[in-house]
């Protein structure tokens, strides 16, 4: 099978690759009119984020088997016609979600304990304690909407925190041993903490809005790694000037181009969660590590061996 890299990844994944029998060509500057021209000879696609994988692409691929995306979410493919067309999708959430737990607590300590702010007082000659008091982890309800990969990994570490959770997902039975699968309406009455581990989907467009703000029985902690659109900013940007929301943990922003490369937009919601003390901001990195980049690219080798290894 010949398959097509079109984003840089471990080098693990064109090694073990082309020792199974693929043949692989890597192409990471060609523009997205050039890779629908040229994408008619592959059986394979393997993407991260640079180029869309549209419906129009997807008519010039007449022999495409698989499109494997090394990361999470999908949304930069027309999945339905990509099925319709016998097409089938990998991806790999199992590479990163030990990195994306890691952040989420890790933003989570950082905010309610105010280390970043105390931090950079201290380095600037001002040492205040009364008014760097933190907020434990422990005793509070963290409430996580999508209980995926993703989901299930927070769970586990912020169990080992003390800490209640509980999730809401539209698939029925899947409480485990760190979390309680509970109602929306029950996650609004008792979470202190919200954690968003949705894909990008219209369904999904600006779940995170005014009226699910206002809804929230407590005020509360919001986390976001998982899409900036998910979150409407403006109605956030509200909810923390009026203190219903406490705090946001963003490694995702609504203003973030498709590439995940920069932002596109810049206005004054943005620059409000830039400038505040309660919003800890990070560039699109909660699944971006050391460790990560080696499992994303097994978990793709594993999952294309699995279903495509030449005989």
């Amino acid at each position: 099978m010949k398959i097509l890299q079109i984003d840089k990844n471990h080098p693990l994944l064109t090694d073990q690759l082309t020792a199974a029998g693929f043949m692989i060509e890597d192409d990471f500057s060609s523009t997205y009119a050039e890779i629908c021209e040229k994408i008619s000879v592959y059986d394979g696609i393997i993407i991260r984020s640079r180029i869309p994988i549209d419906q129009n692409l997807l008519e010039n691929a007449t022999q495409l088997k698989f499109i494997a995306r090394v990361g999470s979410g999908m949304e930069n493919i027309d999945c339905e016609f990509a099925k319709s067309k016998g097409i089938e999708l990998i991806n790999s959430p199992e590479g990163n979600r030990d990195s994306v737990a890691e952040h989420v607590l890790g933003m989570l300590l950082m905010l309610m304990h105010r280390l970043q702010i105390a931090a950079s007082e201290v380095k600037n000659g001002i040492w205040r304690r009364e008014e760097n008091r933190g907020d434990e982890l422990r005793g509070k309800t963290l409430g996580v909407i999508g209980y995926g990969v993703m989901g299930k990994a927070v769970a586990r570490r912020l169990s080992g925190f003390g800490v209640k959770v509980i999730f809401y997902d539209i698939r029925p039975d899947l409480s485990d041993e760190f979390a309680e699968q509970v109602s929306l309406e029950d996650l609004k009455k008792e979470a202190d903490i919200l954690s968003i581990h949705l894909p990008e989907t219209p369904e999904t467009l600006h779940f995170v809005n005014e009226k699910m703000i206002s809804e929230m029985q407590k005020d509360f902690y919001l986390v976001n790694t998982a899409r900036g659109k998910n979150v409407n900013t403006k109605d956030l940007v509200n909810a923390l000037t009026s203190g219903k929301i406490k705090g946001a943990c963003l490694d995702v922003l609504e203003f973030e181009k498709p590439s995940f490369e920069n932002l596109e937009i810049v206005n004054e919601d943005l620059n409000y969660l830039l400038n505040t003390d309660n919003v800890i901001v990070t560039p699109h990195i909660a699944g971006w590590t050391v460790q990560s980049k080696k499992m994303l690219a097994q978990v793709i080798v594993d999952k294309i061996k699995a279903k495509f290894q030449p005989n």
